[in-house]
């Protein structure tokens, strides 16, 4: 039997910035959720993070309805087609940021994190470049799926501080790996099995540095709704500091089934894909 899905999203320029430099972007008719935090500051890095999930997604489309699309990056044989389309796409993304930096002064030194999933059955495809996070809910144990790309997050991997100097660190900010900064980036890749009662988190720094673990999983387990959950998720982030652009995707997966038309119809005021843009700043 299918997972039924059940999405909520939400994005807020939190407390303390001028302007929202996240933008995500859902396309239910593939189950795709994309993230993206842009950096930048003057460089307009809101510029490089709506580009950075419009290109995923049209790009995710034309292989959707054309698999004989060429693919960028070298595919990974451990990994499926689908997975492998969608590190294509951050590749492609990558090049677009890169390109637009190079082409226009203004735009110099922008680029982004990425984050983006497609679901498949009971099989998530997961492609990410930054410190936007990607959780899993199961059991009611929280699990991160992604490795953030920080300075901070590879001195503690390498033992050189701990998480609690890495939590009060200046340097938090500060990626080793992001989207636009060089001509070629390293995707991670990778697929999770989806089971009846998980739930999935995409969500930008500006969440994760504001609430921790243990209040995301409980957020997660009280609130079946996914909008409920995606709203409340911003609010506490917001009550806690908001000092960060705030942006949350909350997949609910349910054993069931739902049309295409009935999944348009909870997105009722709005078109099947549906954007929202402004995120955190880097550096």
């Amino acid at each position: 039997m299918p997972l039924r899905v059940d999405i909520g999203a939400r994005t807020d320029v939190g407390r303390v910035r001028s302007n929202n430099e996240d933008c995500y972007r859902l396309v239910p008719a593939l189950n795709l959720f994309v993230l993206s935090d842009g950096m930048g500051g003057e460089a307009h890095g809101e510029v490089a993070s709506a580009l950075a999930v419009e290109t995923i997604a049209v790009h995710c489309l034309e292989t959707a309805n054309n698999p004989s699309t060429p693919l960028l990056g070298e595919p990974r044989a451990d990994l499926s087609d689908k997975t492998n389309r969608l590190a294509s796409a951050v590749h492609l993304a990558n090049h677009r940021i890169h390109e637009a930096a190079l082409s226009d002064p203004a735009h110099r030194g922008m680029g982004a994190t990425i984050l983006a999933a497609w679901l498949d059955g009971h099989r998530m495809s997961l492609a990410h470049v930054g410190d936007s996070r990607a959780y899993l809910l199961r059991g009611g144990v929280l699990e991160q799926l992604t490795l953030d790309h920080s300075l901070v997050a590879e001195q503690v991997r390498r033992g050189l501080i701990t998480p609690q100097q890495a939590d009060t660190s200046t340097m938090q900010s500060v990626l080793i790996r992001a989207l636009g900064t060089r001509p070629e980036v390293e995707v991670d890749a990778d697929e999770q099995l989806l089971l009846d009662g998980d739930s999935v988190l995409l969500c930008s720094d500006g969440l994760t540095r504001m609430v921790t673990d243990p209040e995301i999983a409980s957020n997660l387990i009280t609130h079946s709704e996914a909008q409920a959950a995606a709203d409340r998720l911003v609010e506490l982030a917001n009550e806690n500091g908001g000092e960060d652009n705030i942006t949350v995707v909350v997949i609910h997966l349910r054993l069931g089934s739902e049309g295409l038309l009935a999944r348009l119809r909870r997105w009722a005021g709005g078109s099947s894909d549906a954007a929202s843009s402004g995120g955190g700043q880097h550096g």
